[in-house]
């Protein structure tokens, strides 16, 4: 069954690229619904933004949504994943500013707070789309694909010549709770050469160590060092779902990105609907709904809830 949270819960930050303080507040939503962001800070003009890949304006460094009206938010896929890797399917996200709070670089503040409140289930059936024939894109040294699977799976490489990342790669299937345990706490991540340069230019105002990790050759800069060794891997992988999560449905199939970004994720979906017969809508059943990545969360997988208990 369909599900949203079970009731309001707010976010307070700053916002990655203004430096300005945001706050946003997740609301339960009606089945049916899907996902939308509204911006509370604006009147006399159309505030709601829907969450679809069709939404998206392409952007490198993050995800910016917009709608007919020019109204935009951005920053938006680390509370996609979340919102994904949680299982919630309808949901209004209010923010009064252009962009969501970074917290601390992660989904993982997001993704406690959902736990922590539950998920209320909605009379109404899960809808997934399947990938039913291979769609890749390519853009330099980068790629990005889908392909038939019977789960949603994140394959993700990166490789970068500071020595501090380097080349890395994962996979998982994300089923049974594997974006909270593994994933959601995985931080964005920068070079110290790209951030100066971003600043130079008025962008990335709000970043700083506490938000996101930063490397200058084979050094990390934040003083606790790294949460997993392939952090940075990790947390493209993060960005990946939170992207793919603007499908409008759960996706089925396996996502591989090699060098892959925002925009890239985001023309792969452009591409994936240009196809006829790329995609089936199908309704879960059991079997299916057990497969989701929302599926088998619990308390003891988000770490802060877990030495709460």
């Amino acid at each position: 069954m369909q599900t949203t949270i079970k009731s309001p819960v707010s976010f307070a930050g700053i916002g990655l690229h203004t430096g300005h303080p945001v706050r946003a507040t997740l609301r339960p939503a009606a089945a049916e619904y899907g996902i939308w962001f509204r911006r509370a800070d604006l009147s006399d003009v159309d505030t709601l933004i829907a969450a679809r890949w069709d939404s998206v304006d392409p952007m490198d460094r993050c995800t910016r949504l917009s709608n007919a009206s020019g109204v935009s938010v951005s920053t938006v896929e680390h509370v996609m994943a979340a919102l994904a890797g949680c299982g919630i399917h309808n949901a209004i996200v209010d923010v009064d500013g252009p962009e969501l709070p970074v917290l601390d670089g992660s989904a993982a503040g997001f993704v406690s707070a959902i736990v922590a409140r539950g998920l209320r289930k909605l009379d109404a059936p899960v809808r997934v789309l399947r990938i039913v024939k291979p769609v890749e894109v390519r853009e330099g040294e980068g790629w990005a694909r889908l392909d038939p699977a019977d789960s949603l799976e994140i394959d993700f490489t990166i490789d970068f010549p500071d020595e501090a990342i380097g080349r890395q790669q994962k996979r998982l299937d994300m089923a049974n709770g594997a974006f909270v345990r593994e994933l959601c706490a995985a931080r964005t991540f920068g070079r110290l050469s790209d951030v100066e340069m971003l600043r130079a230019n008025g962008l990335a105002r709000g970043g700083s160590l506490d938000n996101a990790i930063v490397v200058d050759g084979g050094r990390v800069l934040n003083p606790g060092g790294l949460r997993h060794e392939d952090e940075p891997v990790r947390h493209k992988m993060l960005d990946a779902l939170g992207d793919l999560s603007l499908a409008g449905a759960p996706l089925i199939g396996r996502y591989t990105g090699h060098r892959a970004g925002h925009a890239l994720t985001n023309r792969l979906l452009h591409a994936v609907f240009a196809q006829p017969g790329a995609t089936r809508m199908e309704t879960c059943d059991a079997d299916m709904a057990r497969r989701l990545p929302g599926m088998g969360v619990r308390r003891a997988d988000v770490p802060v809830l877990a030495r709460a208990a």
